[in-house]
């Protein structure tokens, strides 16, 4: 025998003696410090009532019924141990044997160590000593009754506890914490109860008791606020305030540590952990994450969460981690092809180790991660680790976005991802440039109606991009020409207007005359130059964008097309009706050769080709039009694509300008209720529609139910678009119009006045709707008893209109029309007769014979004959006018109706009725 070898060596210890009741096995661990009582006591008091056992896990909160999913940190521990302490304390157990679980040996030797001090069981032998510690918690009808609790702290592997749960007994209990939510947990009987985050309320109270033992105080508001970004995880708030207590740090400049992306959530945790802790906060899910790893798809659990670090902690959408962009960057972390599937097992592997949370109950939020876990994630990945992730997820987002945006609760979600994409990778996302989902969500918010908060978001992203990028970098250009974009939306076209003056200089000197970006800016400048009261100046500087357009970019390029579609519309603006349609349809010509029938932009020029003819008189032909329109737009687009539903809502105006109020009214509910369903109630484009709703209802014979629907939409408008929206300030000017058809003349002209008031200061004295409420203003005074006044009124108006939009524009011959109308009211009689006359000749040279002004203004004219002591001239004019509305306007139109009733009231006259 070689020396020092033995072949076998024995142990003989002195026999052991059987410990008397009541007895105690294991350690219980001490109670923190700060302890708080929890609803989750309640509930395991009262399951232990009933016998058996409890796996208790760690979760934050979720629907009721299912097995939770939980997380480390919480109190699990600290909670059994409460509980146990409190049952040993009171006297109501004969045994209490605590056993860390960890794993298989561990929960081994410590059963081996009940046996050996319970049973005098040989301990040497820890698998057969387990055994006869089990078989002795067996109830037995024929032995003492023993009152025992067994706890089975930190659970780490189900697997492993094959054989080894305690039986079920009426006079024992068996408590188990874990991270896990495995389905093995809810075996043989065995109960689940949720162990959450503190509320609010209980994570404030911790942190103020913690720092008043130490005659420290904080604000409420900081204390607060800290527990907020700590997400209420008990852990974390315990080390939080063992860190203020030991640096005399205060809760603000602890905050700003947290905070500051420079640093890890280890350089915020206290030299000394509190309570007996083994782990910080920035490690208490490492194992987790490593055992997650090792399960099915191995090696797929770490990047994924690697990627869901990245995002909202309050809700992922299930699919954007399944794109395609995460795919390929999961295929490469692995170096093996990753499906769709693959990735539904990596999330159930973190959710059985209770590092995500997964819920079906929540729309578009289906993954959650707390905040600490993702920080702790984010905390181990290098710069380059994290901007390469940053653009793989922010690919994900922009692939997952819907065109159009129909899903609301998806694009909501979408924006919410990417904003907590930004917050956490401002470099990732900026470099090289900006990546394209940050202007899709800036973008996607004011399109959803979120028009301040549009301009909020792209004045941060500008600063966010000039900080890092430069002044001059095209993408600090493009968030300028996006936040100009959206003030104008927001009721600031002026703003707009000379922000995009300015921004086209800075690209004119860094991108140059020609740059497609540079022309764009010209183009928008344009627009929101009209939108602010000069369309005449915005179609002059069209003409000359079109000639540059053409010599740049050719006849048939999209925004050469797009060019042509703006300088129509703004034609149509400066009162040119015709010459707007003509070029319309000559667009369309083009449009129908280069891009095809069913292109958006062709179907947008068809649109605005039927607005323009109704413009210049063709009502009935309009709304025709508008008719075949929409069926192609239902079988290109889909009912709710945001292009259809704005062609039902003009179809149903064009209705009701054609004669058919009440059918309009119909038309405008019904689509109501679509875009109630898909945009929302706060989107401009449903505002839009119960103002339309509104206006017809009224026309429809109810002034009073349109004034009252004006009221209720005007109280919608203040708190969604503020009180200086143009269309917060148009609504005023509908409500005020409908108060005077429904019989208060008086309360209308001085609605009209207040109104005026914030136009002059808002818009300015030339914009188109100053001189509108100006227009209505003067009509109402007139109405309310003052046609001297009225009249007054229109020759200052006049005057106005004549220098701003020239003496051919609609409203200028409209303004014309209620002068002469006004001037008879007031006895002024002196050539109203000659006044009707030279403006029916301007009706007809400017707008033709068939457009509804020129026939208003025959039947003003055929009126004013009569009541000047002609009633044959007047019967004749209104016979005569009477066979153009049927053709025109057909039997049913009410100005066809009225002129019915005005020729029957003057061939009464002549007959002397």
């Amino acid at each position: 025998m070689a020396v020092g070898h033995a072949d076998e060596v024995r142990f003989y210890a002195a026999a052991q003696v059987k410990a008397s009741w009541p007895h105690q096995v294991g350690v219980i661990p001490p109670r923190a410090q700060w302890f708080q009582d929890r609803v989750e006591m309640t509930q395991l008091d009262g399951f232990l009532a009933d016998g058996g056992t409890v796996v208790m896990e760690s979760a934050q909160p979720a629907p009721a019924g299912g097995v939770l999913a939980g997380m480390g940190g919480v109190g699990k521990t600290q909670l059994a141990a409460a509980h146990a302490r409190s049952a040993w304390s009171k006297g109501d157990l004969d045994v209490l044997v605590w056993v860390t679980a960890s794993s298989r040996s561990s929960v081994v030797a410590g059963y081996a160590q009940a046996a050996a001090e319970l049973l005098a069981a040989d301990a040497n032998d820890a698998e057969r000593a387990a055994l006869e510690f089990l078989a002795w918690l067996e109830p037995k009808p024929d032995k003492q009754r023993c009152r025992w609790l067994v706890v089975l702290d930190d659970v780490t592997d189900p697997v492993a506890m094959t054989g080894l749960w305690p039986p079920t007994s009426l006079s024992g209990f068996t408590l188990a914490t874990t991270r896990r939510k495995d389905a093995a947990l809810t075996g043989d009987g065995r109960r689940l109860i949720t162990v959450g985050l503190f509320t609010p309320k209980q994570a404030l109270a911790y942190l103020a008791r913690a720092l008043a033992a130490y005659d420290l105080a904080e604000p409420e508001q900081q204390l607060a606020a800290l527990a907020d970004e700590l997400g209420h995880l008990p852990l974390a708030l315990s080390q939080a305030a063992a860190y203020l207590i030991d640096t005399g740090l205060g809760c603000s400049a602890y905050r700003d540590l947290l905070a500051d992306r420079t640093r890890t959530l280890a350089d915020a945790a206290p030299d000394a952990l509190p309570d007996d802790q083994h782990y910080t906060v920035a490690a208490a899910w490492s194992l987790s994450i490593d055992r997650a790893d090792t399960l099915r798809p191995r090696g797929l659990a770490r990047p994924l969460l690697q990627l869901a670090a990245l995002l909202n902690a309050g809700g992922i959408p299930k699919t954007v981690l399944a794109s395609p962009p995460v795919l390929v960057h999961l295929t490469q972390a692995v170096g093996s092809d990753v499906t769709p599937e693959d990735v539904d097992l990596g999330l159930s592997a973190l959710r059985r180790l209770s590092l995500i949370e997964l819920s079906s109950d929540a729309a578009h939020q289906e993954v959650r991660v707390h905040q600490l876990i993702q920080r702790a994630v984010r905390d181990t990945l290098t710069p380059a680790e994290r901007q390469h992730r940053a653009r793989s997820v922010a690919d994900a987002l922009l692939t997952s976005w819907p065109n159009p945006e129909r899903d609301m609760a998806l694009v909501a979600a979408l924006r919410a991802n990417t904003t907590a994409l930004f917050s956490t990778t401002h470099e990732g996302l900026l470099q090289p440039d900006a990546h394209a989902v940050l202007f899709r969500a800036g973008n996607s918010l004011g399109d959803s109606g979120q028009v301040i908060a549009a301009c909020d978001y792209f004045t941060r992203l500008h600063d966010h991009v000039r900080e890092h990028r430069g002044a001059d970098h095209p993408d600090a250009l493009a968030t300028r020409s996006n936040l100009a974009d959206w003030r104008g939306k927001a009721g600031d076209p002026a703003d707009a207007a000379a922000a995009l003056e300015v921004l086209l200089q800075d690209r004119l000197r860094v991108l140059g005359p020609d740059h497609p970006s540079t022309l764009t800016t010209r183009n928008n400048l344009a627009f929101w130059r009209a939108e602010a009261g000069d369309p005449a100046g915005a179609a002059a500087a069209l003409e000359v964008l079109l000639q540059d357009r053409l010599r740049v970019l050719g006849p048939d390029h999209p925004s050469t097309l797009t060019t042509r579609n703006n300088l129509a519309g703004w034609r149509g603006q400066t009162g040119d009706l015709v010459g707007a349609a003509t070029a319309y349809a000559e667009l369309l010509q083009d449009q129908l050769r280069v891009l095809g029938p069913d292109h958006p932009d062709t179907l947008n020029t068809r649109h605005n080709l039927a607005l323009w003819r109704g413009q210049a008189g063709d009502l009935v032909g309009a709304a025709a039009a508008l008719e075949v329109l929409l069926q192609d737009r239902l079988r290109v687009l889909g009912p709710d694509h945001p292009d259809t539903l704005n062609t039902r809502h003009n179809l149903a105006g064009w209705r009701g300008l054609a004669g058919d109020p009440v059918g309009a009214a119909a038309a405008y509910a019904e689509l109501l209720q679509d875009q109630l369903r898909v945009l929302g109630p706060d989107h401009p484009d449903t505002l839009n529609t119960r103002q339309k709703l509104a206006l017809w209802r009224g026309e429809a014979g109810d002034p009073v139910g349109a004034a009252a629907a004006y009221a209720e939409l005007l109280q919608d408008q203040l708190r969604v678009l503020g009180p200086d929206h143009p269309d917060t300030l148009n609504t005023r000017h509908n409500l005020a119009d409908w108060r005077g058809e429904a019989g208060d003349p008086v309360g209308a002209a001085a609605a009209y006045a207040e109104l005026l008031q914030d136009q002059l200061r808002v818009l300015g004295p030339d914009h188109p709707s100053t001189l509108n409420t100006r227009h209505n203003l003067a009509g109402w005074r007139g109405q309310a008893g003052d046609p001297a006044g009225a009249a007054a009124a229109y020759t200052g108006l006049l005057q106005d209109q004549l220098r701003v939009l020239g003496p051919d524009h609609p409203n200028v011959l409209i303004t014309r029309n209620n002068l002469a109308f006004w001037q008879s009211e007031a006895e002024d009689r002196a050539g109203v007769a000659t006044a009707f006359e030279q403006l029916l000749r301007d009706c007809l040279r400017v707008l033709g014979p068939g457009h509804p002004d020129t026939l208003n203004t025959r039947s003003n004219l055929a009126g004013w004959r009569g009541r000047a002591g002609d009633p044959a001239g007047a019967a004749a004019a209104y016979a005569e006018l009477l066979q153009d509305q049927l053709r025109v306007l057909g039997p049913d139109h009410p100005d066809t109706r009225k002129t019915r009733h005005n020729l029957a009231f003057w061939l009464g006259r002549v007959k002397g009725d």
